[in-house]
């Protein structure tokens, strides 16, 4: 095995997604495919720079309110991804908008988890928007980030049933659960070589279709 993808995660809020990600590729975790070289927080009150803090993990807060431009705040994240040393960039519940510079010198080494299946839903309240919509199933995404918002080459996904009696709270519970499962097995994809951009079109080894979570439902 080569050397490990290091990352840097962004977030904004309670980290679970993140904590699936130090659960699988932390400290202490046997898997040596990604090192998480640095958690970065918008917020200093995020629940999730304790989690990384706990899992001795590296973690600065870059406050975007301090910053005049949503371009000046992303010249100060990319300062601190690339003081880190890391060399990809995981968004796992950053709730910021990135520059289109930012998305540029990033390209291909940028992916985000969202709670829908794309293209269906993207955007906000997507639990409320799939049971409107009467969809019998919803689900999680990772992607590779592009300019225009929840759009990108994606990596896999994760498909829940949408159950008689669902409310937003319930089925948003179900997506979380696969969201915890599918990023990992995404990022290991990436980290490996097994999942390669083509175009606007991501390719996966054959092989690594064995590992199911990029076709089965999970309920």
């Amino acid at each position: 095995m080569g050397a490990p993808l290091k990352v840097a995660v962004l977030i904004s809020g309670r980290g679970s997604n993140l904590q699936a990600l130090i659960d699988a590729f932390g400290p202490n975790a046997p898997d040596g495919a990604v090192k998480i070289a640095l958690v970065l927080s918008n917020k200093a009150n995020a629940l999730g720079l304790e989690r990384a803090a706990k899992a001795g993990l590296k973690t600065e807060i870059v406050d975007h309110t301090a910053f005049q431009s949503r371009e000046d705040f992303d010249v100060a994240i990319d300062r601190e991804i690339r003081a880190a040393g890391a060399e990809f960039v995981v968004l796992a519940g950053f709730m910021r908008l990135l520059s289109p510079q930012f998305v540029t010198v990033w390209k291909d080494r940028l992916i985000n988890i969202h709670p829908a299946l794309l293209p269906a839903f993207p955007g906000l309240d997507t639990h409320r928007r799939a049971l409107e919509a009467g969809v019998r199933f919803h689900g999680a995404t990772v992607h590779f980030v592009r300019q225009e918002t929840d759009t990108g080459p994606i990596i896999a996904q994760a498909a829940v049933p949408v159950l008689p009696g669902d409310d937003e709270a319930a089925l948003a519970a179900r997506v979380l659960q696969a969201e915890h499962k599918l990023y990992p097995l995404a990022l290991r994809l990436v980290a490996e070589g097994k999942a390669r951009v083509e175009g606007e079109r991501v390719i996966i080894d054959g092989a690594s279709f064995a590992e199911g979570a990029l076709l089965n439902p999970v309920r």
